[in-house]
């Protein structure tokens, strides 16, 4: 299997997460929680795709900065997405456990969330799209 293949398999994933983000959200009171993990795990995904694709090592880490820090040495444009990042970390673990999050998840959250999600996603294929 080529680099192309292993990122789109990657990129499937992601989108997966995305339409799963997007469909919970039409729910009445929908759990805003989940929307936000599903959004940090589409972001983790199109930028380990992104390393794949250029032929790197996707280390088994959940930090969405990290992992854009990595994607930097390859295109130091991805510098640009550590804004939206800083959030969507903080959803890979601590949203899936009763105790580590102590303050409420809003549907606002969750939205924002996933426009930051699509942000990476957008991002990315625009890379490769120019590469």
């Amino acid at each position: 299997m080529d680099n192309k293949d292993v990122a789109k398999r990657w990129f499937i994933k992601g989108n997966n997460d995305l339409i799963a983000g997007d469909y919970i959200l039409t729910m009445p009171d929908p759990p805003s929680d989940t929307v936000c993990f599903h959004s940090q795990q589409a972001a983790e995904k199109y930028l380990k795709g992104f390393l794949a694709f250029h032929g790197k090592e996707t280390p088994k880490i959940h930090g969405i900065e990290e992992l854009i820090l990595i994607c930097s040495e390859i295109d130091s444009e991805f510098s640009d997405l550590l804004d939206v990042a800083s959030e969507l970390s903080g959803y890979a673990v601590e949203v899936r456990y009763p105790l580590e999050v102590d303050y409420e998840i809003t549907v606002e959250d969750a939205q924002n969330a996933m426009k930051n999600a699509n942000k990476i996603k957008e991002f990315v294929l625009h890379k490769l799209k120019s590469s």
